[in-house]
C-alpha cells in the first residue's frame, strides 16, 4: 500500500467543502438535484463494496494510499495506465508519448472529446495545469519536479514535457493511480493544496459522501471511454453499474460475514484463514490476487532513535520475517519469505544484494545495539487493526524486538489517524504498512525522500539518480542492484516478505478482473 496511504470531500458540482477535517456531505438542495437519476437506476444497479475503513481524503493527488486509490480511480484518470501485463497504455492520452532521441522531451497527444464530470471538455491547458499541480502536490510528482524544464500545451490536442535530463520512470509515474497525476479542470486547482472540488474524467462521479458511512459514486453518462479490448486497467471502460457504493468496514470479520450474507457484493482485504469458509459458502467466490504486495516496517530515518543506522540494522537482525508472515496471514499459501524487493520471476529480482534479510545470527542484534549506544529509548511503532494482518505482524515484531533488547511502545491506531500522524517526523519511530506490486522500481514509495521515513542519504540520492537516468533496461538492472544493496545497508525499512490478497465477491457480480486496486467498471450484476 504503501504503501499503504490517504482529506477532502466535495461534490462534482464544484461545491467546495471544508478541508482538514471530515466533511459532512452534500447540502439538501444539491442532494435533491442528484438523487433522482440514482433512484431511477434501481437497487439491482448498485454494487456495495466493503473497504478496510474511511479514507482520509478523496483527493487522489496528494496521497499514495491504496484505499484512496481504489475509490478515486473510478472518478479520476491519468494520461496513461497499465494493461494486464503491466505495460503502459494510453488513457486520457490518445497514444504513448513520442520521446526525443536524447530522452528529454515527451510529446503527449490527447484524446478528443474527453469530458469532465461538470460537462466541460478537457483541453491541453487543463492537462498542463493538472501536471503542474501534480509536481507540487503529489509525493510522486515532487520526485519529478526538480527535473522538469517546462510543461506546455502544443496546440489544442497535445502537451510537451521538457526535462533537464533523461528520466526513465516518467511515464510510469504519470500512469500511477495513487499520488496520481489526475487530469482535472484548471479551475479546481488552487496552488499546491487540495483540489477545490472533485471533478474528474472517470466513468463514475461523486454523488454523496457521509464519512464513516458510505461513499456513493454514480455513472458519468458523458464518459468518453478509451478504445481497445479491456486488459488490466487499460482498454474500454464501461460503467454498466449505475452506482458503486464504498462502505468503510474496519473489522475484517464483519467484512467477511457481510459479504457471505449478501450485504456486500465485494469485500476487500480479508484474513487468509477465512478462505475455506468463503469457498464453502453458496453465492460467493474467493478472489486471490497474486502477485499483490509486500508488508513493510517503515523506520523514521530523519528524527529520533531510528535515525541511527546501526539501530535500524539491529531491527533488521532482530526480526524473523517468516514468523511475522505466518502470524499475519496464517496460511503459508498466502506468503513467501522473500528479501528481494522484487520477487522471483520479475526483471528486477536479485537474491545476492538481499542477503541481510535472512541473516539473523545469534547475538547480532544485541551487538549492533551496543555499538549504536542504545540506551533503552522506547521505539514508538504505529500499527492498525483495520489491516489485521499488519497488526498481527506488529505484535510479533514487538516480541522479537524486546527479546533483542529493545523497549517497544506499540501504538494501535485507526488507519486514518496513522496516516495523519506519520507526517509528523517527531511523532513516531516506525509504522507498519504494505506496498502493492508496481512494475517500475521508482514507483516504490520508500525511495521517495518526501515519503514518511524520509530516506534521503547522499549515497541513496546518487544511486537513485543514476538508476533513473539510465534508459537501457539491462543497465538499469545493474543500477537497481546497487540501490537494493544500499537498502539493506542503510535499512530505511524492513521488507517482511511477499503476500497475496484475499477478497470475496458475490456470484452476481460478473466481469470482475482481479487486480491489486479493485475496480468496478466493465462489471455487471445478475438479477
Amino acid at each position: 500500500m504503501t504503501g499503504i496511504t490517504r482529506r477532502l470531500f466535495n461534490t462534482t458540482l464544484g461545491s467546495t467543502l471544508a478541508v482538514g477535517g471530515l466533511s459532512t456531505g452534500l447540502s439538501a438542495g444539491i442532494l435533491g438535484s442528484w438523487t433522482t437519476p440514482a433512484q431511477a437506476q434501481g437497487a439491482a444497479s448498485v454494487v456495495t463494496v466493503a473497504t478496510i475503513g474511511e479514507p482520509p481524503t478523496l483527493d487522489p493527488v496528494g496521497t499514495t494510499s491504496d484505499l484512496v486509490s481504489i475509490i478515486t480511480q473510478h472518478m479520476f484518470e491519468t494520461l496513461f495506465t497499465f494493461d494486464g501485463d503491466w505495460k503502459l497504455a494510453p488513457l486520457v492520452a490518445s497514444a504513448l508519448p513520442q520521446v526525443s532521441a536524447d530522452g528529454k522531451t515527451y510529446t503527449i497527444p490527447l484524446r478528443s472529446g474527453v469530458t469532465f464530470h461538470d460537462g466541460s471538455t478537457v483541453t491541453a491547458d487543463d492537462v498542463v495545469a493538472s501536471l503542474d499541480h501534480w509536481t507540487k502536490a503529489s509525493p510522486r510528482g515532487k520526485t519529478v519536479a526538480p527535473l522538469v524544464e517546462s510543461i506546455a500545451a502544443k496546440g489544442a490536442d497535445a502537451v510537451v514535457i521538457a526535462l533537464k535530463e533523461p528520466f526513465a520512470p516518467l511515464t510510469a509515474l504519470l500512469a500511477m493511480n495513487n499520488g496520481a497525476a489526475a487530469i482535472v479542470p484548471k479551475s479546481v486547482i488552487d496552488g499546491p493544496g487540495a483540489l477545490k472540488s472533485l471533478v474528474g474524467t472517470g466513468p463514475y462521479k461523486l454523488l454523496e459522501h457521509k464519512p464513516d458511512q458510505y461513499i456513493r459514486l454514480v455513472r458519468h453518462d458523458g464518459y468518453a471511454s478509451p478504445a481497445g479490448t479491456p486488459s488490466g486497467y487499460a482498454g474500454s471502460r464501461k460503467a454498466n453499474i449505475g452506482e458503486v457504493r464504498f462502505v468503510p468496514v474496519p473489522n475484517a470479520a464483519t467484512r467477511v460475514s457481510g459479504v457471505l450474507a449478501g450485504q456486500y457484493q465485494f469485500a476487500d482485504s480479508l484474513p487468509a484463514e477465512t478462505l475455506p469458509r468463503i469457498k464453502e459458502a453458496s453465492g460467493v467466490r474467493p478472489v486471490i490476487v497474486k502477485p499483490f504486495g509486500f508488508p513493510l516496517m517503515i523506520m523514521n530515518t530523519k528524527t529520533g532513535v531510528m535515525a541511527n543506522q546501526k539501530i535500524r540494522q539491529a531491527v533488521l537482525a532482530a526480526l524473523e520475517p517468516n514468523d511475522m508472515l505466518l502470524a499475519g496471514l496464517g496460511d503459508p499459501a498466502f506468503v513467501q519469505a522473500e528479501g528481494s524487493i522484487y520477487a522471483q520471476g520479475t526483471p528486477f529480482y536479485d537474491e545476492a544484494s538481499a542477503k541481510p534479510y535472512s541473516d539473523h545470527a545469534a547475538g547480532k542484534a544485541a551487538d549492533l545495539l551496543k555499538a549504536a549506544g542504545y540506551k533503552g529509548e522506547p521505539i514508538r511503532i504505529m500499527t492498525s487493526v483495520q489491516y489485521e494482518f499488519l497488526y498481527k505482524m506488529s505484535m510479533v515484531a514487538q516480541a522479537q524486538l524486546e527479546i533483542a533488547g529493545f523497549k517497544v511502545d506499540l501504538q494501535v491506531l485507526d488507519w486514518a489517524t496513522l496516516l495523519q500522524r506519520r507526517g509528523d517526523d517527531k511523532g513516531w519511530d516506525a509504522f507498519f504498512t504494505y506496498h502493492t506490486f508496481v512494475p517500475e522500481p521508482s514507483l516504490i514509495t520508500v525511495l521517495n525522500p518526501s515519503y514518511p521515513g524520509w530516506w534521503d542519504s547522499a549515497a541513496k540520492r546518487e544511486a537513485l539518480a543514476a538508476f533513473n537516468r539510465e534508459m537501457d533496461p539491462a543497465a538499469r538492472k545493474a543500477k537497481w542492484v546497487a540501490l537494493q544493496t544500499l537498502f539493506y545497508s542503510e535499512v530505511p525499512s524492513v521488507k517482511v516478505g511477499e503476500f497475496y490478497n484475499l477478497a470475496a465477491s458475490s456470484d452476481k457480480l460478473t466481469g470482475y478482473t482481479p487486480t491489486p486496486w479493485p475496480f468496478f467498471w466493465n462489471t455487471d450484476l445478475k438479477g
